[in-house]
């Protein structure tokens, strides 16, 4: 059995809540005999939600335990039959569900290793199979995305055992995608990563990434604009990790981009490479601005729309874009007499050099617009954002994140201006469209929920 979380028109609620039905289901069914569940979730705290959850349900027919994987040596049948040794309840072979955890830190990479603890999990595995059908409890093992798809490769046998597989959708990843290092390939052609398949969605945990970038640093003896460009991608991985939610956590990886952006800035001055070193100051400017540390943010974003007019010319659209961040960080301040002439160059850039139905004008549309909601200049905020809002449902149609977010400050305009029967149908549009393409535990979701709850209450 698989458990039904497939059906496209269930947002990702309903998805976890038939996984986490039929596995209890599962669990119930199979009582008193060896039955071998496997639970895919890529977080690992929304995963330990949905253990207590089962297991408060399960009880009190059925005893609870716990295994976790040794990350040396990941022997499941090993780890069950020492838990069997010194519980009654197992000893009795009362009906038990055994829960495993800990696989989702094996390391991936050989990185010099004879076998990867990957590796040495999936043997472990094909040679123990018949052990564990000796057991007669519920196995309920927990793997990634990542893990279950080399498990059914690297583990056929096991694999075939099952009697159901669950997976649980989460927004949290800790892996990245193959084609976010398709721009890195260079770098991977004598590691063991050289022949990998852009298209693999759950290519690389995050903790294998940096290992595999220690390597290559430790290896490489030439500082070129290669070793540079490698910097360039990896503080962008961990960037987009960030932009998306993705990250389980998140100052962890805020710091890592922050530290492969400063390598990779140092390195573009040593080789002189202007263009690159401008990207790479408005990209450390960009980081530090996200943790409120403006005083390091503005000299960086200055520096780079300097350059970018030097190199440039004056009528670029990065020109406008660097226009952009400058205001950004000072509407950021509070500075918003110094912020509006520069949002208002950006904007009268990009609609002479992009046109008006371009999405970067939509952005510079909304960012004028917030500006003016920032100090209740709410008459002139408005059209602002109505012209947004239209461009952007004519551009990227109706059921678009970037519409989601035109609707929440259109809702919050007016509901300044307490308006709120206006901003209600907004707010709930808004938030329909967040949860179906963004998902319901997204960071932007929970604020125009939260959004739509303050209004609720005060209106």
């Amino acid at each position: 059995m698989t458990a039904n979380n497939q059906n496209k028109n269930l947002n990702p609620e309903e998805k976890n809540q038939d996984a986490f039905d039929d596995l209890i289901v599962s669990i119930e069914a199979g009582a008193g005999k060896f039955n071998l569940l496997i639970g895919v979730c890529d977080n690992a705290d929304f995963r330990n939600k949905i253990i207590d959850r089962y297991e408060t349900e399960l009880k009190p027919h059925f005893c609870t335990y716990r295994v976790t994987l040794d990350e040396q040596e990941p022997n499941l049948k090993a780890a069950i039959q020492q838990l069997l040794e010194n519980e009654e309840c197992l000893e009795q072979f009362q009906p038990a569900v055994i829960t495993v955890t800990g696989a989702e830190k094996l390391l991936f990479l050989r990185l010099g290793e004879e076998q990867s603890a990957q590796e040495k999990f999936f043997g472990y595995l094909q040679w123990t199979r018949e052990a564990l059908g000796k057991f007669p409890f519920a196995i309920v093992l927990w793997v990634t995305h990542q893990l279950m798809i080399n498990l059914m490769k690297k583990a056929p046998d096991f694999w075939s055992w099952r009697n159901g597989v669950f997976r649980f959708v989460s927004h949290t990843k800790n892996v990245i995608y193959a084609r976010e290092v398709e721009a890195i390939r260079f770098a991977l052609t004598s590691t063991e990563l050289e022949n990998f398949n852009s298209d693999n969605d759950y290519f690389l945990p995050i903790e294998d990434l940096q290992r595999l970038i220690q390597q290559i640093e430790q290896q490489s003896e030439i500082k070129d604009a290669k070793l540079a460009s490698l910097y360039i991608t990896l503080a962008n991985i961990y960037k987009q990790r960030l932009d998306r939610g993705e990250t389980q956590d998140y100052q962890q990886e805020l710091d890592l981009a922050i530290k492969y952006t400063y390598k990779a800035l140092e390195l573009q001055k040593e080789l002189g490479l202007e263009e690159d070193v401008a990207s790479s100051l408005n990209n450390l400017a960009y980081l530090y601005r996200s943790q409120g540390r403006y005083s390091e943010a503005e000299p960086l974003y200055i520096q780079a729309l300097a350059l970018k007019r030097k190199l440039l010319g004056e009528e670029h659209p990065d020109v406008a874009t660097s226009l952009n961040n400058l205001a950004a960080l000072y509407r950021s301040q509070g500075r918003y007499s110094e912020a509006e002439p520069l949002y208002i160059q950006a904007l009268a850039l990009k609609r002479q050099l992009l046109g008006e139905e371009h999405p970067d004008v939509v952005s510079s549309l909304n960012n004028l617009a917030a500006l003016y909601d920032s100090q209740g200049r709410y008459s002139e905020a408005e059209p602002l954002y109505i012209q947004a809002l239209a461009l952007r449902r004519q551009l990227l149609g109706e059921e678009h994140p970037s519409v989601a977010a035109s609707l929440n400050n259109l809702a919050l305009l007016y509901r300044s201006q307490k308006r709120y029967l206006e901003a209600e149908p907004l707010y709930q549009k808004a938030l329909e469209i967040a949860e179906l393409s963004l998902g319901v535990n997204h960071p932007n979701t929970i604020t125009i929920r939260k959004n739509l709850k303050l209004l609720c209450d005060h209106a």
